[in-house]
């Protein structure tokens, strides 16, 4: 049986300070995660709440937008951010590794490979491709 968890990454062409501030910066995670989907994270410690509202696009099927609960689980400052989704019980950790020059950011989970690639586009300052 292969126990090899399925996770995202991606290199970045930039430094932690810069990659940390556009994974923990609200207007930031709103231009690269799911773009134009507001986050609101009045306070960036363990145990605060954020609110994610994801708005209807071309890549959901949603018809209005669907406000997330988020409870912040951990800030380790250039290395990892994570938060559990209050309903679903899910932790969503984001990790920053110094890696060849450059920054490797890894999400916990798959799926969020547009997301990151958004990441790398907008910390490298290229055009977002996934909206």
């Amino acid at each position: 049986m292969d126990n090899t968890e399925i996770k995202s990454s991606v290199w970045i062409d930039g430094n932690k300070e810069t990659v940390w501030k556009a994974v923990t910066d609200e207007d930031k995670l709103s231009q690269w995660y799911a773009p134009g989907s507001p986050w609101d994270i009045p306070n960036l410690k363990v145990g605060e709440k954020i609110i994610f509202t994801l708005m209807p696009s071309a890549h959901n099927n949603l018809k209005e937008k669907l406000p997330m609960f988020l409870t912040i689980e951990k800030v380790s400052t250039y290395e990892e951010f994570s938060f559990y989704a209050d309903t679903q019980q899910i932790l969503i950790s984001i990790l920053l590794e110094e890696v060849a020059n450059g920054t490797k950011v890894t999400m916990n989970m798959g799926g969020f490979d547009a997301s990151l690639e958004n990441l790398k586009a907008l910390v490298e300052g290229k055009e977002i491709t996934y909206k």
